[in-house]
């Protein structure tokens, strides 16, 4: 694809989120576009962020989790970046009302890094050498893409459907930690609304971070020490809207709450 054309379509996604509006999927307009290709989209996208102030604190690796790719009909996972400007804490009122389009919410194990990890050839034992902590999180997904008829190829080029994110009580040592065995319970209202353990994604979500590196790796592009990079959901997403309150508990790890407005 021509740099013009994904300059176009970069500046375009970049409007949508802007203007909290949707567009149609990129794939029904460019029969012939890549994975690579959607990258560099998103690059675009994330540039215009970082002109408007935005500065980037981490990464995440999405559609990990076969609920998930069943759901979004998307069978491999997909990588973006986070902003300083997604960023909450545990027991915050996040305003999806008023910031996003079609949020979903997912719970997920985030990990904040000591040490970069510059792919290729890391390994898991590479990964949890250059973990400092992991933490209960929530992501709040959003789509720039109409009802989230997506392929691979538009998830990628608008940001991994990154919207929002949230981390919760505790930072704890991944040693301490099975983190492929690990249980995580979500409520929604005050109702238990589903279950899932680490092995969901892609057998841990350790896995999923050596997957993350090594993938940016091939682009040129290290994960940074201090940076927090979200490892993907364990459990489906939900759609949430302004009055919903969540809650993820993640054994051996601790919470994450959180109420939308």
């Amino acid at each position: 694809m021509e740099q013009r054309r994904i300059n176009e379509l970069g500046d375009e996604l970049y409007g949508a989120l802007r203007e909290r509006r949707m567009v149609e999927p990129l794939t029904d307009r460019e029969s012939a576009i890549t994975i690579e290709d959607a990258y560099y989209i998103s690059l675009r996208l994330v540039a215009r962020r970082q002109a408007d102030g935005e500065t980037i604190i981490g990464k995440k690796i999405g559609v990990t989790s076969k609920a998930v790719q069943n759901m979004l009909n998307v069978h491999q996972p997909d990588f973006g970046y986070l902003t300083d400007r997604m960023v909450y804490g545990n027991g915050d009122e996040v305003p999806i009302g008023t910031e996003l389009i079609q949020p979903r919410a997912e719970g997920e194990i985030a990990f904040i890094l000591k040490r970069d990890l510059a792919g290729p050839g890391i390994t898991n034992a590479d990964v949890l050498r250059a973990t400092e902590a992991v933490m209960p999180c929530f992501e709040i997904v959003d789509s720039r893409i109409r009802d989230w008829k997506i392929r691979i190829q538009d998830t990628v080029a608008d940001n991994a459907s990154c919207g929002l994110f949230l981390l919760g009580d505790r930072a704890v040592d991944p040693r301490r930690v099975d983190l492929a065995t690990c249980g995580m319970v979500v409520e929604k209202n005050g109702e238990l609304l589903s279950t899932g353990a680490g092995a969901a994604a892609l057998g841990s979500p350790v896995n999923c971070v050596s997957w993350l590196a090594n993938t940016l790796g091939g682009f040129g592009i290290a994960l940074k020490a201090g940076e927090v990079i979200l490892s993907g959901s364990l459990v489906p997403l939900e759609p949430v809207r302004p009055g919903d309150h969540m809650r993820v508990a993640i054994g051996g790890i601790g919470s994450a709450s959180v109420r939308f407005t």
